[in-house]
């Protein structure tokens, strides 16, 4: 008995010993606020379960983080002015000047003026970003403090890139959980991204283009790296020539995270070149539904065979225009099927008595629902694999940011039909919303779509978890980053050595060629002495 004891303690100590180290750590945490913050939240909630100590640097006008929180503690820095992004009016100001610059009759040079204003709007919005680095940079009791703490690594979403300026003054590891930075998307500064077959952020095309669509690619790729080096970087140039020197470069520091957790999953985004230090976690928020309210529960229910519809446009903008708004609700009306419509704002008039308006609905659980039929969306990411995670066919209406590119692809897998809101009326919206819930081939199609995104060995979030995890073990993940963003341009595309063998082939040409004519010359010559 006791030698069997012995044992099975000595096979639990060697299997222990073979066990990564599960020590928890210290966190340092840069999110961005809105819908970025759902997903950065559900990181840290989960990095609290396994017991790690994370502190959030946040705005102290921040929409979404709140100061106080159980699963982190928060530094809250007051920056001379809010951001812009952290105000709800700020995106429907711009929803409402996008939909009038899209409807018929808008001029060129409205168009150039709204595009002035946006580039505008974004220069001012890492302008305000980057004070919050000076604030802490001249908080000289706050840095210290931050060193004091020993944090293992830093944890941020680089769409805002403050906390990769703190990580290079710490001295820390950083881990970016990511699908935008402010060039566009993620992989645009970590991995090849070749515009012959990889869609550039902005524009919405499959990786199978036409020869015109790989032209406007390769120049929206050209306006994304003229827009990043001259609207965006300069702000972040200034602050690293401020506190670091001529020979730190800010956009070095930006590609050489040690690890990137890309919100990305290959069943939804198209297939393209990737990096060693790349994880994807796409569609690590979804999980299992959970019963509805009986309030909500009863409303479903009544609904019969039939099932119910849920319409939603996120977290970012309170409502449509009334006009569209409207034509949707008649629509509604004439469907057998229930409506459940997270609205804010004032209610349409010609509402049916099958819709049901919230403030706001249990997207996930409603999603998972067996009697719903099809879901209403704008096209954000976290909508979009929530509805890819429960097989839910999509009818999208997109109206800012990447939601066009996003829509465009469930759209070419079959599994969404997708409406322009300034093209929408009541005829065209009935007649594509019945399309998606009558015609079977939507639901198939998300529900293969389903199936492949759910095939994963390990859960997303427990990627994210391992990764984040391995970093901190191990101090970083150097050994995984290639050191290709060091290299100039002429030297990565390779321009040099091409220069190079191009004036080796034009020299050994001109010495055959000349060698030819010396010979040939003199042949002649000798031929002519012969002759004569």
């Amino acid at each position: 008995m006791g030698f069997h004891l012995v044992t099975t303690l000595l096979v639990v100590f060697v299997t222990i010993q073979n066990v990564p180290s599960a020590q928890t750590g210290k966190i340092l945490v840069f999110p961005v606020d809105g819908s970025h913050w759902l997903n950065m939240n559900l990181l840290i909630q989960r990095l609290h379960t396994q017991g790690h100590e994370v502190t959030v640097v946040r705005s102290a006008t921040s929409w979404y983080i709140k100061e106080d929180a159980s699963h982190y503690r928060s530094i809250t820095v007051t920056l001379p002015e809010a951001m812009d992004i952290e105000e709800q009016d700020f995106f429907v100001s711009l929803l409402m000047k996008m939909l009038n610059i899209q409807s018929e009759g808008a001029s060129p040079v409205a168009f150039f003026k709204f595009y002035w204003e946006l580039l505008s709007a974004l220069s001012k919005i890492h302008e305000q970003a980057s004070q919050m680095c000076v604030q802490m940079f001249e908080n000289k009791t706050l840095m210290q403090n931050l060193r004091d703490t020993g944090f293992d690594v830093v944890l941020m979403d680089p769409g805002l890139p403050v906390g990769v300026l703190v990580a290079h003054e710490l001295r820390l590891p950083t881990v970016f959980n990511v699908r935008w930075i402010t060039s566009g998307e993620g992989h645009s500064v970590v991995a090849p991204s070749p515009t012959s077959y990889v869609p550039t952020s902005g524009y919405a095309a499959s990786d199978k283009m036409t020869f015109i669509q790989r032209v406007q690619n390769t120049l929206h790729f050209i306006l994304n790296t003229l827009i990043d080096r001259c609207v965006v970087c300069p702000h972040y140039d200034r602050l690293v020539e401020r506190y670091f020197g001529p020979e730190v470069n800010f956009y070095h520091l930006l590609q050489g995270a040690d690890f990137w957790l890309m919100r990305v999953d290959f069943v939804f985004e198209f297939p393209r070149p990737t990096m060693p230090n790349i994880a994807y976690i796409g569609g690590f928020q979804c999980k299992p539904s959970q019963p509805l309210s009986p309030e909500l529960e009863d409303f479903v229910q009544s609904s019969g065979d039939h099932g119910f519809v849920i319409m939603s446009l996120g977290s970012l903008v309170k409502g449509l225009p009334m006009k569209i708004t409207s034509e949707i609700a008649a629509a509604f009306a004439q469907i057998p099927q229930k409506v459940i419509w997270r609205y804010v704002g004032e209610r349409p008039k010609n509402l049916g008595n099958n819709t049901l308006l919230v403030e706001w609905l249990p997207q996930n659980d409603l999603l998972g629902h067996p009697k719903i039929k099809a879901f209403v969306a704008h096209g954000g990411a976290n909508g979009l694999y929530e509805s890819i995670f429960h097989g839910v066919p999509v009818m999208a209406i997109p109206l800012l940011f990447d939601q066009f590119e996003n829509v465009l692809r469930l759209e070419a897998r079959g599994a969404a039909r997708v409406m322009q809101a300034t093209e929408l009326n009541t005829e065209g919206f009935l007649e594509a919303l019945q399309d998606v819930i009558q015609n079977p081939s939507y639901g198939r199609n998300m529900r293969r779509l389903s199936a492949l995104h759910r095939d994963k060995p390990v859960h997303p979030l427990d990627t994210a978890l391992f990764w984040i995890e391995f970093v901190m073990r191990h101090k970083g993940a150097s050994h995984l980053r290639t050191e290709s963003y060091k290299m100039s341009r002429l030297a990565y595309y390779s321009v040099d050595v091409i220069c190079f063998l191009s004036s080796v082939l034009l020299l050994v040409t001109l010495i055959v060629g000349v060698s030819i004519w010396f010979l040939c010359g003199r042949f002649c010559r000798r031929r002519k002495h012969k002759q004569e």
